[in-house]
């Protein structure tokens, strides 16, 4: 797997478990005065609970670099591929009442 790390200027190093992934069907965000927390979780029909499969802490301006990635990505996926359909707020099953159990 390529990395686009010019930017940067280091390499970046993307291990064997870690490329892997995890597959998340829907986040939840919260954030305090000092960090963004960003739990990843999946949601699968007939499931009696969802599960975070990650969890990514990251300081607010990381969190507004990341939008802005996102963003920029999006635009240039919808010029190859069209638009991406639905508006955002339904789903293939009912969503969950969320209750995340934990710490932030």
């Amino acid at each position: 797997m390529e990395n686009n790390n010019k930017e940067q200027g280091f390499p970046v190093e993307l291990k064997e478990s870690v490329a892997e992934g995890v597959y998340s069907n829907m986040a939840v965000v919260a954030h305090s005065s000092t960090e963004f927390v960003l739990d990843f979780i999946s949601v699968l029909p007939g499931m009696n609970k969802a599960q975070v499969k990650s969890r990514v802490i990251m300081a607010p301006e990381h969190a507004k670099r990341l939008m802005m990635l996102l963003q920029d990505n999006i635009r240039r996926y919808e010029t190859n591929f069209g638009e991406i359909g639905g508006n955002g707020t339904s789903a293939p099953y009912p969503m969950p009442n969320i209750k995340v159990k934990g710490e932030a």
